[in-house]
């Protein structure tokens, strides 16, 4: 049940599926997705204006405090994978949103391939955040 009459962050939980299985990353702190389009516009003899915004994929972040290395091993298995000579494989993400009535929205990223923006800050007595990007093909609400 959702715990007031809008999202607020705690509504939602991601699942990442990589090429060897599901990625449980821990202490994830924020998550953000954002459309991508390209803008057509016409502008008519008549001079009605028309437009539209052509999908063109999803990207995102994830930002983490590290309690694991599953982050860092998740991407050291792409990138030796690519060195290796395979190709690399996206992924797959589930994002699950608990409504405000209690019914579950789930969306599925498909094509999903990721880069480790930031392996973090090492310092004493501070919490080592990560920053994880994203690219996927396309979402859809399943």
């Amino acid at each position: 049940m959702a715990l007031t009459t809008f999202s607020i962050g705690r509504d939602t939980q991601i699942v990442i599926m990589g090429s060897t299985g599901r990625i449980d990353i821990s202490h994830v702190i924020a998550f953000e997705s954002r459309q991508m389009t390209t803008p057509i516009r016409v502008s008519r003899i008549d001079g009605t204006q028309l437009g539209t915004e052509l999908p063109r994929g999803w990207e995102g972040t994830f930002e983490v405090e590290r309690g694991t290395s599953i982050l860092d091993d998740f991407i050291a298995g792409i990138e030796q994978s690519f060195y290796n000579g395979n190709p690399i494989q996206p992924g797959t993400m589930y994002q699950y949103v608990t409504e405000a009535d209690g019914s579950v929205s789930t969306y599925q990223f498909s094509g999903v391939v990721f880069k480790l923006a930031n392996a973090g800050t090492w310092k004493g007595d501070a919490a080592v955040r990560q920053k994880l990007e994203f690219f996927a093909t396309q979402r859809q609400r399943i």
